[in-house]
């Protein structure tokens, strides 16, 4: 049960966001940018990125909807995505991306700077400045959002399909407000 009064029966970070528009709208702006915005990174990997950040952060919400929304937009889709979750260092995704990743897992941990072997190891799997940048971006902001998620103790979806249909959704139209 939700820590705060919530006046819709909306799940997760969706039912937050109806609630308090005013605050959903600045956060909403921040996911559009971080993983819909220009970059060198696909929209997959972005999504992947906050999945995984998720999923190390114990967000079942945050980590079960940018998997759908990731493996919606990634070649191999849903098995990539349960491999990277799974077993990292087994997952059939780049060096480039694996290194990335890592960089994310550190993010989520203690703060401080990366490890200069984290770096080093991104840096020689291809990744340059910008990759590292939103990836350490992406994975503080959702830091942010599992904090807000989990800490409000948000209903979880009792549809099934519910990821899957804010796939569609944020494949097709973004991280608009929830109607």
């Amino acid at each position: 049960m939700p820590h705060i009064g919530i006046s819709n029966d909306l799940p997760g970070i969706t039912g937050l966001m109806v609630q308090r528009p005013d605050t959903a709208a600045p956060l909403n702006q921040l996911a559009e940018t971080l993983l819909r915005g220009p970059g060198t990174l696909s929209r997959g990997e972005r999504e992947l990125i906050a999945a995984y950040t998720s999923e190390l952060n114990e967000t079942q919400f945050c980590s079960a909807s940018h998997s759908a929304f990731a493996a919606a937009q990634l070649e191999g889709g849903r098995d990539v995505v349960k491999a990277v979750l799974h077993d990292l260092d087994e997952a059939p995704v780049t060096p480039r991306l694996r290194a990335l990743l890592r960089i994310a897992a550190e993010v989520r941990g203690p703060v401080r700077a990366l490890s200069p072997e984290v770096v080093a190891a991104a840096r020689a799997a291809g990744a340059g400045d910008d990759e590292i940048h939103d990836t350490v971006l992406i994975a503080a902001a959702f830091c942010l959002y599992n904090r807000y998620v989990s800490c409000l103790d948000t209903e979880l979806p009792t549809d099934p399909g519910y990821y899957e249909e804010g796939a569609e959704r944020i494949v097709t139209r973004g991280y608009a407000p929830p109607r």
